[in-house]
């Protein structure tokens, strides 16, 4: 069975930092794009970050450019988000997801094929 798990979230002060891991089961991520995505309450999902597994190639969201870093652990099948200098417009719910076609932007949700359960991140003092 395919799956995507989230782990990492909870409840941090501004400006403090946070690590989210997203591990695979049931198949490696050799030839997938693995995005970051979050949904606050009332808004659109919106594409964070995104990592092409077998390029190493990365992309970030104008927002978290220089606080948000994407990597890999090929041993562990897993990708982590590194969040630093959070914000509380940060807090939302974060989801991992898996695609096999490249054809369109990274930050398209329907372009994924394989989705996590979502991990919640909160900001605030």
């Amino acid at each position: 069975q395919l799956q995507l798990v989230e782990s990492g979230g909870g409840l941090v002060q501004p400006g403090g930092s946070l690590r989210l891991s997203c591990a695979a089961s049931g198949f490696t991520l050799d030839y997938y794009g693995i995005g970051w995505f979050r949904q606050a309450p009332g808004k659109e999902r919106e594409g964070v970050s995104y990592i092409r597994w077998s390029l190493g190639s990365t992309n970030y969201a104008n927002s978290v450019k220089g606080r948000f870093t994407i990597s890999r652990d090929n041993a562990k099948n897993t990708v982590y988000l590194q969040m630093n200098s959070l914000r509380p417009e940060d807090t939302a719910v974060y989801y991992c997801a898996a695609r096999v076609r490249f054809g369109n932007p990274w930050f398209v949700a329907a372009s994924y094929d394989y989705w996590g359960q979502g991990t919640q991140v909160t900001v605030s003092s």
